[in-house]
């Protein structure tokens, strides 16, 4: 599929396939998106929403709906995810990724290639998990994150989701690359540190770019700044 070049009518609904940036949260996508097209097109009112919420350390695949096709975000949402990351082995962190500094450390000098990988088949298929507390989950109606950056005691329930494939490669202990498809719902950093884990050692997440949802692929996807300028350059046609 390649990338959309046809005109696009936002209100009677668009789906976009969009490239997150670093640092930017999911809901900073929505946000630019809306203001930016409701300011161009000069929409009164515009429903834009997301499929699945991507970290602001992670980059890659957003599926991002506008009007009526909103409807089907619930669809897009149910599609398996494919990642592809970087893992720290010997330490934890209490964000599961780089969000903060590390809390525990262990010695990775006993961890062989075949234990490490030996450890990955313990996560395949239909498995138990905490999400991080770190997320944004919501607790007694607040964001779980935000307990947890004041200290708060934050307790979160496990639920079942299923890793299809959970790869390692270019293993140079401490650090790892791995590629993982899964259900939606998964958690990576959990993933991560729960591998960590089961060797009785410790792991965090030092990198994330979701690569798919379903059949989409993140090279069919629009920078932030390629739709600008796309929607721009209709905007001003649209207008005159």
């Amino acid at each position: 599929m390649a990338k959309q070049q046809h005109i696009f009518n936002f209100p009677e609904g668009e789906m976009l396939l969009i490239d997150k940036p670093l640092n930017w949260t999911s809901f900073d996508v929505v946000n630019f998106l809306r203001s930016f097209i409701r300011k161009m097109y000069n929409i009164k009112k515009l429903k834009v929403g997301h499929a699945g919420t991507l970290d602001p350390l992670a980059t890659g695949l957003l599926i991002i709906c506008t009007g009526k096709l909103t409807k089907k975000i619930d669809a897009y949402q149910g599609m398996d995810k494919t990642y592809v990351g970087n893992l720290k082995m010997g330490y934890t962190t209490p964000s599961y990724d780089a969000e903060t500094e590390s809390d525990n450390k262990f010695d990775t000098s006993q961890l062989s290639n075949i234990e490490l990988i030996k450890a990955t088949e313990l996560f395949k298929g239909e498995i138990e998990q905490v999400p991080p507390i770190y997320s944004a989950i919501k607790v007694a109606g607040k964001r779980a994150f935000k307990h947890a950056r004041k200290n708060e005691e934050v307790h979160l329930k496990s639920r079942k989701v299923t890793v299809h494939e959970f790869d390692l490669y270019n293993i140079d202990l401490p650090d790892i690359n791995f590629r993982v498809r899964c259900s939606k719902g998964t958690y990576i950093r959990s993933l991560v540190h729960d591998f960590g884990k089961s060797l009785r050692n410790g792991a965090y997440m030092t990198g994330l770019r979701r690569t798919e949802i379903g059949d989409y692929k993140v090279a069919e996807a629009y920078t932030v700044e390629e739709f600008r300028k796309i929607v721009l350059e209709q905007a001003v046609l649209f207008n005159k």
